[in-house]
């Protein structure tokens, strides 16, 4: 038979209305009051209702998770930190998908936020209005992205680009191309910021050659155009790209790195998988996803002082075997 919290009050000496309160409002209570009720709970192996917690608490233990595409291999890794985090703290996950449309996530916020305490944003492709308007109807966290007082988790990605460009550098290159990702992505205006920079820092001329959907097939649509563009290397936005592009240059007999190098965003599981494995930015993606619960966990807490709170991790280049030499003039 299930432990009721009549029985939690009975064995710490105390009234269900005092266990309550020690589950909900422990401030409330006196130090030794609210030592035996946990001890009880302990012992007695009790778990509260969460829908009778909800009653008392006004919240209803659940997390909205919004992601852009996942499809992407990129973001399955942060969905599991979200879950891991949120499961530590008794919160349950809602999770929706976009399909890359930025119209599709106000709603999804606006849907959401009937039914869960706060909503962490992956990625969020809409403007920053629309960012700060749903923003002021429910609790939200961005991940990679940044509007505002809007609390945040991002990466920090200059360092890591800097090495990027000072390693194709160091291997000859001297006119390098970018395929760019979606012209509404924070996340692509940041690499080409710091791209430009560190290219400019280097003295080597940057191409930007192309804007494609971030997948398989963007890669594979723009390659012919980055082999017409002239470039020794290219960094594609992220992996997916990245792949398309070794998948049409083998099929075009173009040997990697020999002809050309190439550079990828996010490490996902499939760069070290392919031949040559892909010389990649490796992003956090298990450790974004239990920042932004903590944040959100933060903000509902406190929202006057989790206001504006900003978490930056760092990346990391990983060199393998798509990089090489910079072909002869």
């Amino acid at each position: 038979m299930a432990v009721t919290i009549k029985d939690v009050a009975r064995a710490a000496g105390v009234s269900p209305s005092t266990v309550s309160r020690a589950l909900s409002t422990p401030q409330l209570l006196l130090p030794e009051t609210r030592e035996r009720v946990q001890r009880a709970v302990q012992e007695l192996g009790y778990h509260p209702n969460r829908a009778a917690r909800g009653l008392i608490t006004g919240r209803t233990g659940n997390i909205g998770l919004i992601v852009p595409d996942l499809t992407n291999p990129f973001f399955p890794g942060v969905v599991k930190g979200v879950q891991e985090r949120a499961h530590e703290s008794e919160f349950s996950v809602f999770l929706a998908d976009t399909d890359e449309h930025a119209a599709a996530e106000a709603d999804l916020v606006r849907a959401l936020g009937k039914q869960v305490d706060g909503i962490i944003l992956c990625s969020p492709r809409m403007s920053e209005a629309e960012v700060r308007a749903v923003a002021g109807e429910t609790p939200v966290v961005m991940l990679n992205r940044r509007v505002g007082r809007i609390p945040s988790v991002t990466v920090d990605l200059g360092e890591t680009i800097r090495q990027a460009v000072a390693h194709l550098v160091a291997l000859g290159h001297r006119r390098i191309g970018y395929v760019a990702g979606p012209r509404n992505s924070w996340s692509n205006r940041e690499r080409l910021r710091a791209l430009r920079a560190a290219a400019a820092a280097a003295g080597v001329e940057l191409e930007e050659i192309a804007t494609v959907a971030p997948k398989f097939a963007g890669g594979v649509a723009v390659a012919d155009v980055v082999l017409a563009a002239g470039v020794t290397a290219v960094v594609a936005y992220n992996d997916l790209v990245a792949l398309g592009l070794l998948n049409r240059f083998a099929a075009r007999g173009v040997a990697v790195p020999a002809d050309i190098s190439v550079v990828g965003f996010d490490d996902i599981l499939f760069a070290e998988m392919v031949s040559p494995a892909l010389t990649t930015l490796a992003l956090p993606q298990e450790p974004t996803g239990r920042a932004g619960v903590e944040l959100l966990l933060d903000l509902l807490e406190d929202p006057d002082r989790a206001g504006n709170a900003r978490r930056e991790l760092s990346a990391q280049l990983m060199v393998r075997g798509s990089t090489g030499p910079a072909r002869p003039e």
